[in-house]
């Protein structure tokens, strides 16, 4: 149990948290004084049970324990520090860090502390500058994202530039010198050695929804084959039929093609595009999204948050040489108790040549327990058509506690 013991300290640190008074700081020490203690710990059990492999079980614990200062004539401060902790850390495969479950399959959450983040930023107006170790989260990161569900959270040391002084309109521009991702750093592929640039504009209008404009341009010393550019613009929104209901819709469409460092030769499409009838109730979507192929490349996301597309039993984290068609249909419901469910289901092809890769069922529930406490019940299974991918079982048991 000496693996928990992070969880009591952080416990402990929660009782300290509170913002002192909410007056504007007039000098350094009073933002100190008025700033927030945090606290983010998450316990959970992972299972997974995969076609020639033996089962893993990560009974794992995430904590993260951070301070940020109030702002003082524009400026603020935070430090963020995490650690994750197994009861048994061979009952799974770390991503291969661990020898000893080599037959084992994997869960991406590696034992490790580390510094989190580690930012400064200054405002002006309606201008926003953030400088250090950040997270980094645009649109439904389907492109840039902090891959939230792994216990180890993506952030990057960057500079990010923010601008909302237009009516409905944000602007972004960031700058990434490196992506601490998922793996920890003791992983091969735990850090992306990075000059990347992204631009991202979003305008929002009552009527239409939010639309997007952005370019990638991904540049990583040592993951070559990831540096690409990509271009892209979406459209987000709803509208409302009646009282009762209302229609939700996003199209999204982009281009890629190799960047930099890259030794690739490609260029391809990717599209997205969903429509739902909503209530308060639930909902009902059917959705479908393409990541193209040329010449043997299948459309590569590496920033984003992929365990939220194309199935949690994560078996598309890298698109198929082919490409991927991923047609889907989403069902939310509010049932009793406080109890809300999300539930997929998926057809997987390739976008060349229409082979049938799979299909896959997923499922989550989720319940408040007070201000601080949510549970977690959540399901994936991916069964097979295509002997290139093995059927894939996860189940998930989680509670988090959030101060």
């Amino acid at each position: 149990m000496k693996h928990l013991l992070p969880l009591a300290g952080a416990l402990a640190v929660a009782t300290l948290g509170a913002t002192l008074g909410a007056a504007e700081p007039a000098s350094l020490p009073d933002a100190i004084r008025q700033g927030k203690f945090s606290v983010n710990a998450r316990l959970r059990h992972e299972n997974v049970q995969q076609t020639n492999l033996l089962d893993a079980n990560a009974l794992t614990l995430r904590t993260r324990l951070s301070f940020t200062t109030a702002k003082f004539s524009g400026w603020q401060f935070s430090a963020e520090g995490e650690n994750v902790s197994a009861l048994d850390g061979d009952a799974y495969s770390q991503s291969g860090l661990n020898p000893a479950a080599a037959r084992r399959a994997v869960v991406a959450d590696p034992e490790g502390t580390e510094l989190n983040q580690l930012w400064l930023a200054l405002t002006i107006d309606k201008t926003t500058g953030t400088l250090g170790r950040q997270k980094l989260i645009l649109d439904n990161a389907r492109f840039v994202g902090d891959v939230g569900w792994r216990q180890n959270q993506q952030t990057f040391d960057a500079f990010v530039l923010q601008d909302k002084s237009f009516k409905n309109t944000t602007l972004t521009y960031a700058y990434l010198d490196q992506v601490n991702r998922v793996f920890s750093r003791r992983h091969a592929q735990g850090r992306f050695e990075s000059a990347s640039h992204v631009l991202h504009a979003a305008y929002s209008d009552a009527t239409v929804g939010t639309v997007t404009a952005y370019a990638y341009l991904l540049d990583f010393k040592n993951s070559a084959a990831n540096s690409t550019a990509t271009y892209g613009v979406s459209l987000v929104g709803a509208q409302k039929l009646n009282d009762t209901f209302k229609v939700a819709y996003r199209a999204e469409l982009a281009t890629q093609s190799d960047y930099g460092p890259s030794p690739l030769d490609y260029a391809t499409i990717y599209n997205s595009f969903e429509a739902g009838l909503a209530a308060k109730s639930g909902s009902l979507t059917l959705g479908h999204e393409l990541l193209g192929s040329d010449n043997n490349v299948g459309f590569k996301t590496p920033l984003a948050t992929l365990h939220a597309f194309n199935g949690w039993a994560d078996l598309f984290l890298a698109t198929p040489a082919a490409g991927l068609r991923d047609v889907y249909l989403k069902a939310t419901a509010s049932l009793p108790q406080s109890v809300a469910l999300t539930a997929f289901y998926h057809w997987f092809e390739t976008q060349k040549g229409g082979t049938d890769l799979g299909t896959e069922l997923d499922v989550i529930l989720t319940r408040k327990f007070g201000k601080y406490f949510t549970g977690t019940v959540k399901f994936a299974d991916f069964r097979r058509d295509s002997l290139a991918f093995p059927n894939v079982r996860k189940v998930w048991l989680q509670a988090d506690f959030v101060y």
